[in-house]
């Protein structure tokens, strides 16, 4: 702990070019917690349903 930087201020420069050269960067959409939850539904539902179909096909309910 008593070196806080163990790079070089040249090392450093070159791990900031790296970073920052659009190379590691991806474009994304942004996050869209309703569409989720409605995705989230519709699969829930349609689960929901098959297994209600099962189960009244088979005897069950």
């Amino acid at each position: 702990m008593d070196e806080q930087n163990r790079l070089s201020e040249a090392d450093l420069e070159r791990v900031r070019s790296v970073t920052s050269s659009g190379y590691n960067t991806t474009e994304r959409q942004p996050f869209r917690p309703l569409r989720l939850l409605a995705v989230l539904w519709v699969v829930v539902s349609i689960l929901g349903g098959v297994s209600w179909y099962i189960g009244k096909n088979t005897g069950f309910l």
